[in-house]
């Protein structure tokens, strides 16, 4: 019983309803195949929103992930324009390194330098898109200057999913694994849960801080690359806003923002949430606008019952230690 209570259950209980009200309109939209390019059109949300994640239950945020996924995308293509036969392993090395190395620059500024990590994101955030105009100077790079295999990558078919649908699979696996079974995992989880606790259990709270932006700049180092190749454009603007949509699928997720509780599934069903709703709303005759409030209004409603959840658990400790008196 208490598992149809955890905020797991329900996201999956409120994604099959909300595909059940769609399929009353359109059939055709829970057909497996569609269901197949929903989840694949969701893919570069779930991977972004795993980063993001373990930044959030180490007490940060990062609100650069787009910028980095806009920088690391443009400069991918801009190698691949330079060198069309260069092989897309190392792309995909270079995409990760550059992502790695963008979410570093942040964990730097907030651990070495204390500085909140909403501001240092922040700045980050314009850094990133400026350092696009100078790399490019507005110019776009578009599918007839990009090479066949580039762009050809994400969206070739492994047993009737696209690779970026299975890449996400992967990166979802592997995050479940890290952050359960790793010292790293639990460490982040102990920082975000009390961070004067962890210190007095010998964990480094701002290395571990560090650590968790970096997994976030990779996966979004990963995205870049991902996504101009499945669109076949790169520009300045690309992924523009899209942060707000990383965000609000962790917090729908049930990750908590004041730090230290929150799941991998939470996360991924809270991004497949969102990718449902984005993918109906045209089918059911909605304007595709009402995605931005919708996603806030999720934000605002999901944060409210994490707090309500919060002051539950609170009061019940209390009791416990009202009887145990």
């Amino acid at each position: 019983m208490s598992y149809l209570k955890s905020r797991e259950a329900i996201l999956f209980g409120a994604i099959g309803c909300l595909l059940l009200v769609v399929a009353t309109r359109f059939p055709g939209f829970v057909a497996p195949q569609n269901l197949v390019a929903v989840f694949t059109d969701t893919s570069p949300l779930m991977i972004l929103a795993v980063g993001q994640m373990a930044v959030i239950l180490t007490r940060c945020i990062d609100l650069s992930v787009a910028a980095n996924l806009a920088l690391t995308g443009m400069v991918c293509a801009m190698i691949n324009v330079a060198a069309p036969d260069l092989p897309v392993a190392v792309i995909l090395a270079v995409s990760i390194a550059m992502g790695a190395m963008l979410g570093a620059i942040n964990g730097i500024l907030v651990w070495k330098l204390s500085i909140p990590p909403i501001v240092v994101t922040l700045g980050t955030m314009t850094i990133f898109r400026g350092i696009i105009f100078l790399l490019t100077e507005g110019k776009w790079i578009n599918a007839h200057e990009m090479s066949p295999h580039f762009t050809g990558f994400p969206r070739a078919d492994i047993l009737g999913m696209s690779v970026l649908g299975w890449i996400a699979v992967v990166v979802s696996v592997v995050m479940i694994v890290a952050m359960s079974r790793t010292s790293l995992g639990r460490s982040i989880y102990a920082v975000g849960g009390n961070p004067h606790a962890a210190v007095y259990t010998g964990i480094d709270v701002g290395k571990t801080q560090f650590a968790a932006f970096v997994i976030s700049g990779m996966l979004a180092g990963l995205t870049g690359y991902l996504w101009v190749a499945r669109y076949s454009v790169a520009y300045v603007d690309i992924a523009g806003g899209f942060e707000l949509d990383v965000v609000a699928a962790c917090v729908i997720g049930g990750v908590s923002i004041a730090g230290g509780a929150g799941t991998v599934a939470g996360t991924l069903l809270g991004a497949l949430f969102l990718g449902v709703v984005k993918n109906a709303l045209p089918v059911v005759d909605i304007s595709p606008f009402w995605q931005l409030a919708i996603s806030g209004a999720a934000i605002i409603i999901a944060v409210a019952f994490n707090a309500q959840s919060g002051r539950s658990k609170g009061r019940v400790i209390l009791k416990s230690a009202e009887h145990a008196q």
